[in-house]
Order: structure tokens, then C-alpha cells, then sequence
């Protein structure tokens, strides 16, 4: 099935994205930096998803293909996406980068942007897998619509 090898690649992805973000020194001594570059992720994720939806596309034979049909692969993906996202953020806090949470929670509350309560909670992995799952799926089904509608053939 096309849409799991999809959101393989996506997950393959986000650890490649991880380890570039700790090799950079973005989850250290340039953690300040940190929620800028990681939404830089969205064009790549962007780009991935028209990839897949352009692949499924071509997989079917000559004649229409629906934005309802693109649309549902899509969700397909972020389906495989939300489901792997949660042990995925425990391979990266717990091989990749484990320091990742005590310096993003030391500089929230050194800068202000929180309450040591707050940055406790916010990071966490437990809460990291959460919205990881929940963001991916709610993310991939906004670009799938988007993508979809721009890929349909007629």
C-alpha cells in the first residue's frame, strides 16, 4: 500500500530532521532558535505529501482521479503518520537527543516564556507524543485536501 510506504518516509523524515535539529545545536546551545527552524519541517512535510498523493496519482490507470480519492489517501497517510508518531518521539527523547526536554524546559523558564509548572507539563514526553499524533493527523488532512484539489485529474 502506497500510503504506508508514504508515511514511512515522512516518519524517516522527522528522525532525519531530529538528528539534524541536535547536530545543529538546536536542542543546546542554540535551543533559542529551536521553534523557528522546526517549522521549516512543514515544507519539507509539504513536499512529501505531494509526492505521495502524485505517486498515487500516477499508480492509477489513465482517466479521472478524484480529489475525493487523493483526499482519502491523504488521510491514509496521516493516519500511518499519527500511529507512528508517538513511539517516534520516544526514539528521539530517549536515543536521539534525551537532553532535548530539560533544555527546552530550562529555557522557558529562564526567558520567561513559562512557569516551571508549565514547561514541566508542556515538556514532557508524554505530552510530546500526544500532540505529535494529534498535529500530524490534523495537519495531514488540511494538506491533503489542499494538495488533492491541485492534483485531481480529470
Amino acid at each position: 500500500m502506497k500510503e504506508i510506504k508514504w508515511g514511512l518516509v515522512f516518519i524517516v523524515a522527522i528522525i532525519v530532521w531530529m538528528v539534524i535539529e541536535k547536530a545543529t545545536g538546536l536542542h543546546g546551545e542554540h535551543i533559542q532558535y529551536h521553534a523557528v527552524f522546526s517549522n521549516v519541517f512543514a515544507i519539507v512535510a509539504i513536499v512529501i505529501f505531494i509526492f505521495a498523493l502524485r505517486d498515487i496519482r500516477r499508480a492509477q490507470p489513465e482517466g479521472p482521479v478524484t480529489w475525493l480519492k487523493l483526499f482519502l489517501a491523504g488521510i491514509k497517510i496521516s493516519v500511518v503518520i499519527a500511529v507512528l508518531s508517538p513511539p517516534t518521539q520516544f526514539l528521539i527523547h530517549s536515543v536521539i537527543s534525551p537532553e532535548f526536554f530539560p533544555n527546552m524546559r530550562e529555557y522557558a523558564i529562564t526567558s520567561g516564556m513559562m512557569s516551571e509548572t508549565r514547561a514541566n507539563e508542556y515538556f514532557s514526553l508524554a505530552a510530546y507524543m500526544f500532540q505529535s499524533a494529534v498535529f500530524a493527523f490534523g495537519m495531514g488532512v488540511i494538506t491533503s485536501a489542499v494538495i488533492a484539489f491541485f492534483l485531481k485529474r480529470k
